[in-house]
């Protein structure tokens, strides 16, 4: 493994966007919308979240090289906005190895404004070398069926209320990879290669970890809250593979309310056409531009 930094810089663009919204069918306005977006607080359209965690995935895949990289988690706080034309730097740092063998990373992205470096995207990373499905198993074991954090909760907040669900279906097909990899620049050979694949333990190439969560992104920016939601904080527990081809149902449920502050947290879980959990995670979302209220 690479112990020193590593990264790129990218300059974001509204095609990216836009590309993304056709990949994930998360065409919220404050992504693809210039007038919409004008009229929120960002003042202009914003990059996705979970395009943004595509460009760490990239990032974190070039810091493990030769063995391959699969991640179990990803943490992710979005405290300022990119915009379209921003030059974002993203770098992934490597932290001390759990004690499972995994490697750890601080994860961010990043851009300068009149010389200030403001922070859009940071959180931790923890990947397994390819191969060792006995550590996705542990892990898996330790993570799967662990309770949701309880918390305060008022009754409603624009029409939301605690216990709301919305739910997707999705098969990724080679083309949605083949967008996926346009878009990022991600070279995983896990989710490239059905040979490599195979060869390392699995029954085929896997879906990989951003096209997952932007289920959720779909789920979130177009019905559960719905549109003009913003992304503020994610965490992502990955707990089996997912393979192209295969149906995946996406499922967000709301868990608690915060009216004085405008922002929801909901639970999220991938299943796979077997049943099995794919992933958990949890979203705090921004709703002080919904669309239209929700019901």
């Amino acid at each position: 493994m690479n112990h020193l930094p590593s990264g790129f810089r990218q300059v974001l663009k509204q095609s990216d966007f836009d590309r993304f919204a056709i990949l994930s069918g998360d065409d919220n306005p404050i992504h693809c919308d210039p007038e919409f977006a004008g009229r929120s607080h960002f003042g202009a359209t914003v990059a996705h979240g979970m395009f943004l965690y595509g460009l760490i995935y990239r990032a974190l895949a070039d810091a493990v090289p030769g063995k391959g990289m699969l991640q179990v988690e990803q943490e992710l706080m979005f405290p300022h906005p990119s915009f379209a034309a921003d030059e974002v730097d993203v770098q992934v740092a490597p932290l001390p190895a759990a004690a499972d063998g995994s490697h750890c990373f601080s994860t961010v992205v990043c851009k300068w404004v009149d010389g200030a470096r403001i922070v859009t995207a940071e959180g931790r990373a923890r990947v397994i070398d390819a191969g060792r499905g006995e550590a996705l198993q542990a892990y898996a074991g330790s993570q799967d069926g662990a309770a949701r954090p309880a918390g305060a909760s008022d009754a409603e907040l624009r029409g939301l209320r605690r216990g709301m669900r919305a739910r997707a279906e999705r098969t990724h097909s080679d083309a949605d990879l083949a967008a996926y990899a346009a878009l990022t620049g991600d070279s995983n050979p896990l989710h490239h290669s059905d040979a490599w694949a195979v060869g390392h333990g699995f029954g085929g190439r896997l879906v990989p970890p951003p096209l997952l969560a932007a289920m959720f992104s779909d789920l979130l920016g177009t019905r559960l809250p719905g549109r003009g939601t913003g992304w503020m904080k994610q965490t992502l527990r990955f707990l089996a593979p997912a393979y192209i081809g295969e149906r995946i149902t996406a499922d967000v449920e709301i868990i608690r309310l915060r009216a004085d502050k405008d922002l929801v947290n909901l639970a999220s879980v991938l299943t796979g056409a077997d049943g099995r959990t794919i992933c958990r995670g949890e979203s705090l979302v921004l709703v002080r531009n919904l669309e239209a209220p929700a019901g």
